[in-house]
């Protein structure tokens, strides 16, 4: 009797040994760091190529023909509006202003002499003295005499002005180019020759387009707030990733679609005190167009991407893993907007989520971001022992 006892007491605690072995075994559920979902108001940016041009540009060209005797400027240096640039030869024009002057005083003897005559037809016709068709025809000679006279005269003036236009000027002020014709040329004979280019570099047009779907698209959006002309800010970013220093607003959008690209040509003012921008310049620009209203931004290693499309994985209520399917527009400052798929509250999980299976049970800790690049990160405090901090005591 005694033994059956003792075997049946042995197996009972066998079993109760095993139990408890499958209970330690089993994993506690992972821990993952999350972050609560909060609408937020964020920038609306677009990264555009553009390319800079000259805020106005004025060609530089012989108006009166001639022999180009020198160039007075030094080529690519700054000049002032009025600066004399080129000498053409003067002395045909000279010649042609002495005609015209000599012409004007030979008209003026010639009115002299008409009206001269034209006075005394007057005086005499009361008497009889004169037919009245006499005087007729000394009042129509005055008469054509005073208009041989003005023409004379503005035959000078055109003269003394081609005479003017043997110094060629700059007609704004900016940076000239190089020069075009070489000294002794023949310059003006039949056209009004390029001599060189004078532009004015500060400020500076950005040139742009944007996809006219996606401005349609965005004037439709409930959640986005665009902002006009003049206030739109256009961030001019260089080579190397160099940001300009002084940003620049948007002056000018184009009311119409090109045919040829189904794009909005779109215009922004940069200003360029330095002149460190160059005119035909391609470069990338930060657009600002406005504000995105409810958005969510969730740190980009949350974000994930299959067949189906971009997903995060989130605590539910009953803390296990769920699915859902996000929208994304762009990215701001290191974390992606997500425009639809989130809801406020949401618990997203950002470290952890390879760990993470769908419909599993997860621990949801506090994510923490990890230190910015350059700065280390402070390293957990260790306790010590006091024993070993402690010096050791002289012997007696």
């Amino acid at each position: 009797m005694r033994l059956p006892l003792l075997l049946s007491c042995g197996l009972l605690a066998l079993t109760a040994c095993g139990g408890g072995k499958d209970e330690a075994a089993a994993p506690p559920p992972p821990e993952v760091g999350v972050i609560e979902a909060q609408p937020q108001t964020v920038p609306l940016n677009r990264d555009l190529v553009g390319r800079l041009s000259p805020y106005r540009s004025a060609d530089v060209r012989a108006r009166v023909p001639g022999v180009l005797l020198r160039r007075v400027y030094e080529e690519g240096s700054d000049v002032r509006e009025g600066q004399v640039l080129f000498e053409i030869d003067p002395a045909p024009l000279q010649a042609s202003l002495g005609v015209a002057q000599a012409q004007l005083a030979q008209a003026e003897a010639t009115y002299a002499n008409a009206r001269t005559t034209a006075d005394r037809a007057r005086q005499l016709a009361p008497q009889k003295f004169v037919s009245q068709s006499d005087l007729d025809n000394a009042v129509a000679t005055e008469r054509s005499a005073s208009a041989a006279v003005a023409a004379a005269r503005a035959n000078v003036r055109n003269a003394d002005i081609n005479l003017g236009y043997a110094k060629v000027t700059a007609p704004i002020a900016g940076r000239a180019g190089k020069q075009r014709v070489t000294e002794g040329a023949l310059v003006g004979q039949g056209e009004a020759t390029l001599l060189t280019t004078v532009d004015q570099l500060d400020p500076l047009f950005a040139n742009f387009s944007i996809g006219s779907t996606e401005l349609a698209q965005l004037r439709a959006a409930t959640n986005v707030s665009l902002v006009g002309t003049g206030k739109a800010t256009v961030q001019v970013v260089l080579p190397g990733d160099r940001v300009h220093e002084q940003p620049g607003t948007l002056d000018f959008s184009d009311t119409t679609v090109d045919p040829a690209t189904g794009a909005v040509t779109m215009r922004a003012l940069v200003p360029n005190p330095g002149q460190t921008l160059f005119p035909g310049s391609f470069v990338t620009l930060k657009v600002n167009m406005g504000e995105l209203h409810e958005v969510f931004l969730v740190p980009q290693e949350a974000v994930l991407r299959d067949a189906n499309g971009a997903f995060t994985r989130v605590v539910g209520a009953d803390g296990n893993v769920e699915r859902k399917n996000v929208t994304t527009s762009a990215a701001h400052e290191g974390r992606w907007i997500v425009t639809s798929g989130l809801a406020a509250g949401d618990k997203i999980i950002v470290s952890g989520v390879q760990k993470a299976k769908e419909g599993a049970p997860v621990q949801a800790t506090p994510w923490q971001p990890a230190a910015a690049p350059g700065k280390p990160a402070q390293a957990p405090e260790t306790p010590v022992d006091a024993a070993a901090e402690k010096s050791p005591e002289p012997a007696a």
